[in-house]
């Protein structure tokens, strides 16, 4: 945490304050600290460090997808990748994939879980892949997600092309991503709701091969969450609300 002038200050644990306003769920702290050092770039763990979010010189947070897209030409460039794939979950944006098609390259998606990117990656026999949060694994040095091995193996990328992380995220363009976390009371198959399959289905007709759209349903809480990806944000996060509140119609709290 920051306190007078931005200057870190210890927290007390209680068992309840893991990763209080830090670390990769809370990085506005280390993007001030960055741009008051006037550094080069900074890097937030959370709690266990399997997760790594960075920040770039300008104070700009490079997320998981970004890194992924970075090390991923990176690797491919070097003959390093097998299969010219990356492997991430239906969360990444699809930003990831046209990245890496600029070069050749390819996506592989699991569903969410950072274990389900490494079953595929040692099934098929992949070496890298990742979650958009920030999970990372690069099977030719760990054999699960490390934030400290993810760091540094992005900023051998930049000092090795001499080139800040600005300039390195540039190759990944973000598309306007929505994400709508609707209570449910059950949890049938999606497919047996008749409102909001259909619905799916015609934004998935509408957006064509400029977005995407994910609903799944927690598998922690009883809530759906609904993704939808387009070229415009006003028009996802209509879209995005629309399927919410169809479910919600179906099956909400």
């Amino acid at each position: 945490e920051l306190g007078a002038e931005g200057i870190p200050v210890c927290v007390e644990p209680n068992g309840r304050n893991i990763n209080s306003a830090c670390g990769a769920v809370h990085p506005k702290s280390l993007q001030q600290l960055v741009l008051q050092h006037d550094a080069h770039a900074g890097i937030a763990l959370d709690g266990d460090a399997d997760r790594v979010i960075v920040v770039d010189e300008k104070g700009q947070v490079v997320d998981g997808d970004a890194v992924m897209a970075i090390c991923g030409r990176d690797l491919i460039s070097k003959g390093q990748l097998p299969h010219n794939t990356v492997v991430s979950t239906i969360m990444s944006n699809i930003g990831l994939e046209r990245s890496l098609s600029e070069v050749g390259g390819q996506v592989v998606r699991t569903q969410v879980g950072d274990r389900y990117v490494v079953e595929a990656m040692r099934r098929e026999g992949y070496t890298f892949g990742g979650e958009q949060s920030g999970h990372l694994i690069f099977l030719d040095q760990t054999s699960t997600g490390d934030g400290c091995v993810a760091g540094l193996r992005l900023l051998e990328v930049a000092v090795r092309n001499e080139r800040p992380l600005s300039e390195l995220s540039r190759c990944f363009e973000r598309v306007p991503q929505q994400l709508v976390n609707v209570k449910v009371s059950r949890k049938p198959p999606l497919q047996d709701l008749e409102k909001a399959s259909s619905l799916v289905a015609k934004i998935e007709k509408e957006l064509g091969e400029e977005g995407r759209v994910v609903v799944r349903y927690s598998g922690t809480e009883k809530k759906a969450r609904v993704m939808v990806e387009g070229p415009d944000i006003k028009q996802t996060k209509a879209y995005a609300q629309e399927i919410a509140d169809a479910i919600k119609a179906e099956i909400g709290v």
